[in-house]
C-alpha cells in the first residue's frame, strides 16, 4: 500500500498564530496589571495555549517578555534608507514616536524597563532589546558614513533622540508631535555638526544687516 503522505506544512502556520498569540497575552496583560503582576499560566490562559507550550519554546517568562520586546522593536521599526543621514534620522524618529504611542509601545516600554529589576535573567533581556536597537541603529549611521556623511555615534542618537520621547511617553510629559520630534533630530546634527536639509523651515543663518546712517554722527558739520 503507498505511504499515506503528510500534508506540507505551510511557513509561519500554527507555530506563528501561537507565538502572536502568546506575544499578545504578555503585551495585554503588562498594560493591564504591570510586568510582575501574572503568571506564565495566566498568559497561556489568554492566548488559550497550554502552559507547558510556553515553558517548552521560552523557558522561562524573562525569556519570553525578551522575545516580545525585540520582536515588537524588529517589526514595528524597520530601519528608512532615504538616501541621506538628515532623512533617515527623521524618517526613524517619527516611526519611533507613531510606534511608542501606539497601543502597544508604552507597554513594551514598561516592560523592558521592568525587566532591570527581575534579576539577571531580566537583565539580560533589557540588555538584548538595547543591543537590538543600538544595531539597528548602526546599519543607518554605517550606510551615511560610506556615503561620506559624518554620521554620530549610536549611543548619541540614543541620547537625544530616543530617551527624550521614551521619557515623554513613561511620564506623560507631553506629546511626540512632529515639530517636537524634528527639533531633537535638529540638536543632534547641530551637535555633530552635519547640515540638515530635511525641513523645509531650517534655521537660516541671519541675514546680514545693512548699516543705517546714524543721523547725529553722520550728519555733516557746519
Amino acid at each position: 500500500m503507498e505511504e499515506e503522505r503528510q500534508p506540507a506544512r505551510r511557513p509561519g502556520g500554527r507555530s506563528a498564530r501561537i507565538r502572536a498569540a502568546v506575544h499578545q497575552a504578555v503585551t495585554d496583560l503588562v498594560a493591564e496589571r504591570g510586568y510582575g503582576n501574572f503568571t506564565v499560566g495566566e498568559v497561556a490562559a489568554r492566548a488559550g495555549v497550554a502552559d507547558t507550550s510556553i515553558y517548552r519554546r521560552w523557558g522561562t517568562l524573562e525569556a519570553l517578555t525578551m522575545d516580545v520586546a525585540i520582536t515588537w522593536l524588529t517589526t514595528t521599526s524597520p530601519i528608512p534608507d532615504t538616501g541621506s543621514l538628515d532623512g533617515d534620522l527623521r524618517a526613524y524618529a517619527a516611526n519611533v514616536a507613531r510606534d511608542v504611542t501606539g497601543p502597544d509601545g508604552l507597554a513594551v516600554l514598561r516592560l523592558v524597563i521592568a525587566l532591570s529589576t527581575a534579576g539577571d535573567d531580566g537583565m539580560r533581556a533589557r540588555d538584548a532589546f538595547l543591543a537590538e536597537r543600538s544595531r539597528q541603529l548602526q546599519i543607518m549611521l554605517d550606510r551615511a558614513r560610506d556615503r561620506g556623511e559624518r554620521p554620530p555615534d549610536a549611543l548619541d542618537v540614543l541620547d537625544h533622540i530616543l530617551a527624550p520621547m521614551y521619557i515623554r511617553i513613561l511620564f506623560g510629559a507631553g506629546l511626540l508631535d512632529p515639530d517636537y520630534v524634528n527639533t531633537l533630530v535638529d540638536h543632534l546634527l547641530s551637535l555633530t555638526g552635519t547640515p540638515g536639509s530635511g525641513r523645509t523651515d531650517a534655521i537660516r543663518p541671519p541675514r546680514e544687516r545693512t548699516p543705517q546712517p546714524h543721523p547725529a554722527r553722520d550728519e555733516p558739520r557746519r
